[in-house]
């Protein structure tokens, strides 16, 4: 037997620990379904159910399923890309926030708080938990990107066993970063994720974190992840492999340790948590890629404003250094020295880049990025190069298709992404008409011909949605994106906003 039914998206993101009843329908932390007094099924709610609930779709549920309507997308050709953006805010900074605002003593407001199932992930866990999560809704003045969440911090260690395995849905980030923060509870956790999810290695957290003193156990080095929280001690760590995720799973953990945790970088990558513990009254030193933290800190809750996502602004960014006499300003991005290594790649290609109006809030610097056509020049990154644009290579690669060229090596952490983002990036531009050889740990995209337009699917992975979109804009002929859906882990709403934006 399958229903179909509309259900808000309100009563997803509030997760409300007693039930809310409209109609025939109780929503506490599951979905359960009543028909005449008789309870049909129940449905673990999970992020893979809000990324339709946030495109307001009609669901067809069934006995302990729940699907939303694949989507494909069909891209135009474009002459240029004009205008005046503002982009939703930054998923990495909004994952943080929530995490260390459920931590903290004390009622935590975050403004702009990102949209999508990835960071409604991490509130539908936290919620589950135990936090008092409100929101996100429309703050009072109802400008659109400024959605505001409250959470009742529960204190250090103060989380509650979950009832059910947690849901991380295809966020990577919820799932490791959270990890950490369940080490150093004394209860077993679960946290699993979608298909997708459940290819992506834990041994990167699962070594430290036992370290610490938890138990943690995956089957065959994937999630589902069993956690056995423990009382934890300071360790001194090296990841073998430049990771922001894997580092702040250890300095969340760190907060319920004994003694001082430390990690070393070999490499930087995005420097998020360290500024965002400050902002919440946590103390650490960051020097010369060494990062220490003193474990019993409290922290207290705070109000604080997400800027602009730099990774999501990439591809506007990408689109107007593409396309001859584009011209696009977008306003009140993240300009982290750790995330913004794109820019400065815009530019030695030859696009112009201002930076307007820079400040400083909370801890991250911000402002207006406008980016003009200039040039689509070679070029070449290495090992040293890529963890800081990590999350750009692919839309890099899709500027490279109008006619440039780019050549990655030292990219093999690629291949543990939402898909094998390296396999997958190049089947999608072949299939479009691109010329790309995918090399073991890189690829090398040569832009010597015009797309002539074609198919390309998403494979599950939201930045190959929006890359290939950025690619199909320089075709002969209109693409279509196959389960160009998934775009709503991060960006809802990404291909009205191209449309608008795009000239023919």
């Amino acid at each position: 037997m399958t229903l179909s039914v509309t259900i808000p998206l309100e009563f997803y993101t509030s997760a409300r620990a007693t039930a809310d009843t409209v109609g025939a329908r109780s929503i506490r932390s599951w979905l359960q379904l009543d028909i005449h007094g008789a309870t049909i099924f129940n449905i673990p709610l999970g992020p893979r159910l809000v990324q339709a609930l946030a495109r307001r779709t009609q669901l067809t549920l069934g006995t302990g399923c729940y699907s939303a309507p694949m989507a494909s997308v069909i891209v135009h050709p474009a002459t240029r890309v004009h205008g005046r953006l503002r982009i939703p805010g930054d998923k990495s900074i909004s994952h943080r926030y929530a995490l260390l605002a459920a931590l903290a003593d004390g009622s935590s407001t975050i403004a702009r708080y990102a949209p999508g199932a990835d960071c409604a992930a991490t509130l539908a866990c936290l919620a589950a938990l135990g936090v008092v999560v409100n929101g996100p809704h429309d703050a009072p003045n109802g400008a659109p990107d400024r959605r505001v969440v409250t959470l009742q911090g529960r204190g250090i260690g103060g989380l509650a066993p979950p009832s059910l395995p947690l849901d991380a849905g295809n966020s990577g980030t919820t799932l490791r970063l959270l990890s950490g923060v369940l080490a150093g509870h004394p209860f077993d956790s679960i946290i699993t994720g979608d298909r997708s999810l459940r290819r992506r290695p834990m041994r990167r957290i699962i070594e430290p974190l036992s370290r610490m003193g938890a138990q943690l156990s995956a089957p065959d080095d994937r999630p589902p992840i069993t956690i056995r929280g423990a009382s934890l001690r300071g360790i001194d760590f090296t990841p073998p492999v430049a990771s922001a995720q894997v580092k702040t799973a250890i300095l969340l953990a760190g907060l319920h340790a004994t003694g001082e945790t430390t990690v070393r970088e070999r490499q930087a990558t995005r420097d998020h948590t360290e500024r965002a513990f400050p902002v919440f009254g946590a103390k650490l030193t960051h020097l010369d890629g060494v990062i220490t933290l003193r474990g019993g800190q409290r922290l207290r809750g705070t109000n604080v404003t997400v800027p602009g996502d730099a990774s999501s602004a990439a591809f506007w960014a990408a689109a107007a250094a593409a396309l001859p006499h584009s011209d696009v300003t977008l306003d009140d991005v993240g300009l982290n020295p750790t995330r913004t290594g794109f820019l400065k790649l815009l530019e030695r290609v030859g696009a112009h880049v201002e930076r307007i109006d820079t400040t400083e809030e909370g801890g991250e610097p911000r402002g207006s990025l406008r980016v003009r056509h200039g040039g689509n020049a070679l070029l070449e990154l290495g090992p040293d190069d890529v963890p800081s644009v990590i999350d750009e290579l692919p839309v890099l690669a899709a500027l490279a298709t109008h006619g440039g060229e780019l050549h990655v090596t030292g990219a093999s952490e690629l291949r543990h992404k939402e898909s094998d983002r390296i396999t997958a990036l190049a089947t999608g531009l072949r299939l479009l008409g691109a010329r790309i050889d995918e090399l073991e740990d890189g690829f090398h995209v040569i832009g010597d011909r015009q797309l002539q337009g074609g198919t390309a699917d998403a494979a599950g992975d939201h930045r190959l949605a929006m890359a290939f979109a950025v690619a199909a804009l320089g075709g002969a002929r209109p693409s279509e994106i196959l389960n160009a859906e998934i775009v709503d882990v991060s960006y809802p709403g990404f291909f009205d906003v191209l449309k608008s934006i795009s000239q023919r």
